[in-house]
């Protein structure tokens, strides 16, 4: 067993917050919340943390299992981003509030794909390359307990920001997600 390198845990850390971006997701998370009722911060924070680790582990060979490739695999999830995004924007509902909503929007669209997305996955698959597994799997309980933070603290934000400042930033934040999700599929397309 290898032990643990300080600077490969912050480097892990770093990348993974970078490609989470939990307090850019906040105006989504918001609006989910708004839609659904209520998040279940402690469900979202479990689901996010095992799709992680599970994907860091057996990602690859899981998708080898049922014959995709992560390409492919990015470009789904940057459809469902690229949905969500416009409904920001244009302040619509494509997808429609159920009776179930409320006990599935902490696992879809909140934990997967929003958070532990197909970015976060294929940059997972990536860093096994690079960084050693113990170290990549602290970097992802660090950011897990940022994310449990952030969602259980997202009525707080919503009353700081006020109903305009909410507005506002998700128009903007609609537009970068909008942005990811055309450079997710276009980076993982030939066209």
């Amino acid at each position: 067993m290898h032990p643990f390198i300080f600077k490969e845990i912050l480097s892990v850390t770093m990348i993974l917050f970078a490609i989470i971006d939990i307090l850019g997701a906040i105006p989504v998370i918001i609006q989910l919340r708004q839609r659904a009722g209520h998040i279940e911060s402690e469900k979202a924070s479990i689901v996010v943390l095992v799709l992680m680790i599970v994907f860091l582990l057996v990602g690859d060979k899981l998708l080898d299992i049922i014959g995709l490739d992560v390409a492919s695999f990015a470009i789904a999830g940057s459809l469902v981003i690229f949905i969500i995004a416009m409904e920001m924007i244009l302040g619509i509902h494509l997808f429609k509030p159920d009776e179930d909503m409320a006990n599935t929007v902490s696992i879809v669209p909140l934990a997967f794909p929003l958070i532990a997305g197909a970015g976060t996955m294929t940059t997972l698959l990536s860093l096994k390359s690079q960084y050693q597994t113990q170290d990549i799997l602290v970097g992802i309980v660090i950011n897990t307990l940022f994310v449990y933070l952030v969602l259980k603290n997202v009525q707080w934000l919503e009353k700081l920001f006020g109903k305009t400042g909410i507005n506002i930033l998700r128009k903007a934040f609609g537009i970068i997600l909008l942005a990811i999700a055309i450079k997710l599929f276009r980076s993982n397309t030939h066209l």
